[in-house]
């Protein structure tokens, strides 16, 4: 078992990220997605500050020069603040398992900005990749309608709220570009402080929203419902701390593209959680446009 710490770290790590997923869609629902996004990134960062100080001996980023903090810092915003933003919003409305499905563009986004900015390839195999993914979402989220109202021919619509499916592609392109600023802004530096200072601007921006917006009242409601901080909590802990955590471990100990395609496979996973815990109907056609997007994921990163 020793040769494959990397890939059991991995196949854990896409089990941690379906786990944030649910519960952050549990919490949203219940005190909104804005006060969920701030108090999950304050917690996220506690548990951020007493690992990098176990494992480097430092709480905080004092180390990181005004590279890391500009570019980690804009990566934050793009990432944490706009794409989380639109992620958890997506959640409310169309749920965490299509949410996550379309999420499954970020990559293939990422290696569009990369190859727009920063003069990265994008080879054919890539390109192929992204037309699969694309068409894996494309069977879940649309559907053949018979006939409108007038009596004319078959048509196609969209299974779920349109605001729904492009407020969760807006959080895989705010991932996307978040993934890219953060690779430029990190350079040498260490990846955990590199997350806490993504995480210290995400913190911000939200607070300055709140700020400007005067929802503050919404935020104490969040934090005196107890269901809703129970699931908040354990979605900070494995999302942006043991997901993170395992990430790294994964790509340590096995080769980036297996480790990237292993974690690929939320879509998959969060299947069953959502027919169990949600009580959500799922078709065989979704199952497969969920399990044709995590292949193209694979194809792209294999």
């Amino acid at each position: 078992m020793s040769h494959y710490y990397g890939e059991l770290a991995a196949l854990l790590t896409a089990f941690f990220w379906t786990a944030t997923a649910i519960a952050f869609e549990s919490a949203s629902k219940k005190v909104g997605s804005l006060s969920v996004n701030l108090l999950r990134l304050g917690v996220a960062f506690i548990f951020l500050s007493v690992y990098a100080w176990i494992s480097r001996g430092l709480a905080f980023p004092v180390d990181a020069g005004k590279h890391q903090w500009i570019w980690l810092s804009l990566s934050g915003l793009v990432g944490f603040v706009l794409g989380d933003l639109f992620l958890f919003q997506a959640y409310v409305l169309i749920g965490s398992r299509i949410s996550m499905l379309i999420m499954s563009l970020a990559p293939p986004l990422a290696a569009i900005i990369g190859w727009l900015t920063l003069g990265e390839t994008l080879t054919a195999k890539q390109t192929i990749a992204m037309i699969v993914v694309l068409g894996g979402i494309v069977m879940v989220v649309l559907e053949r309608q018979s006939s409108d109202d007038n009596g004319n021919g078959r048509r196609m619509k969209f299974s779920y709220p349109i605001a729904g499916i492009l407020l969760a592609f807006g959080g895989a392109l705010g991932q996307a570009g978040g993934l890219v600023l953060s690779k430029y802004g990190m350079a040498d530096y260490d990846v955990i402080p590199s997350v806490q200072i993504r995480v210290i601007t995400g913190i911000i921006g939200f607070t300055v929203f709140f700020g400007i917006t005067r929802r503050w009242s919404n935020l104490a409601a969040a934090i005196r419902n107890g269901k809703a901080m129970k699931r908040l909590l354990v979605g900070a802990f494995f999302g942006p701390f043991l997901g993170v955590s395992f990430s790294l471990l994964a790509v340590k100990y096995t080769s980036t593209g297996v480790a990237s395609a292993l974690m690929s496979i939320v879509p998959v996973l969060i299947i069953a959680p959502a027919v169990i815990i949600f009580k959500e109907k799922i078709t065989l056609k979704e199952v497969i446009g969920a399990v044709v997007t995590v292949i193209g994921v694979g194809i792209f990163f294999l």
